[in-house]
């Protein structure tokens, strides 16, 4: 899956720690000089001594008062159990024109025979095997492994360490808790929360909470 850039100003969107992470891949790839700035509704003194020379352009409303053509914006918000607020960023972003850029980081592994939508962030040492599927806005985090033909629709994020198996499909905004490993050809329904660790023998269902060894309902 190859990556270019074809733009000469990114905006980076939040200054917090995906924020921060996301820079640290720019810098591997040697975009970093192409960043314009952070749009966030503040940043505090110690995120801008962590993003070294970003200029903070203001909060959201920025967006709407310059031309998409512009910039590609980045996507540096994470997600910890719940995927709406990345989803609400993405697709404000893309209501006002922009497009997103994709990052792949150079430690990453990602087989040409996978395909991806508008967006996609794979992090240092993941691994994407073949015929892997994603949609937009996706995020397979540090150190997670999509094996062969998983399904990925739009804003799922596969956090650090979440192994899945061969087959396993992942339904729109699903977070894949880090750590956690899904049994070949489970589905993972829309909106879904895998917790931490969790060990998934068996189908999710829309918006369910599941957590353990074998991995259990704790609700939705």
């Amino acid at each position: 899956m190859a990556q270019n850039l074809q733009i000469n100003q990114i905006i980076l969107l939040g200054g917090g720690g995906h924020a921060r992470v996301l820079h640290a891949t720019l810098e591997q790839l040697g975009w970093h000089t192409r960043v314009w700035g952070v749009v966030a509704p503040s940043l505090s003194v110690a995120e801008q001594s962590l993003l070294p020379g970003m200029a903070h352009l203001g909060g959201d409303a920025f967006l709407e008062s310059i031309a998409p053509a512009t910039a590609r914006l980045l996507l540096g918000v994470g997600s910890v159990g719940k995927s709406e607020r990345r989803a609400a960023l993405f697709q404000n972003g893309r209501r006002l024109g922009f497009e997103f850029l994709s990052v792949i980081h150079p430690a990453a592994w990602v087989s040409e025979r996978s395909d991806f939508g508008m967006g996609v962030q794979i992090m240092a040492r993941a691994v994407v095997q073949t015929g892997v599927r994603g949609g937009a806005n996706v995020l397979i985090n540090t150190a997670a492994v999509v094996e062969h033909d998983c399904l990925l629709a739009d804003h799922v994020h596969v956090a650090s360490g979440a192994v899945l198996c061969g087959g396993v499909r992942v339904g729109a905004g699903a977070h894949i808790g880090a750590g956690a490993v899904i049994r070949q050809g489970i589905v993972i329904g829309a909106g879904a929360v895998v917790g931490a660790g969790a060990v998934v023998v068996r189908d999710v269902g829309d918006g369910m909470v599941v957590v353990g060894c074998p991995a259990g309902e704790m609700g939705r």
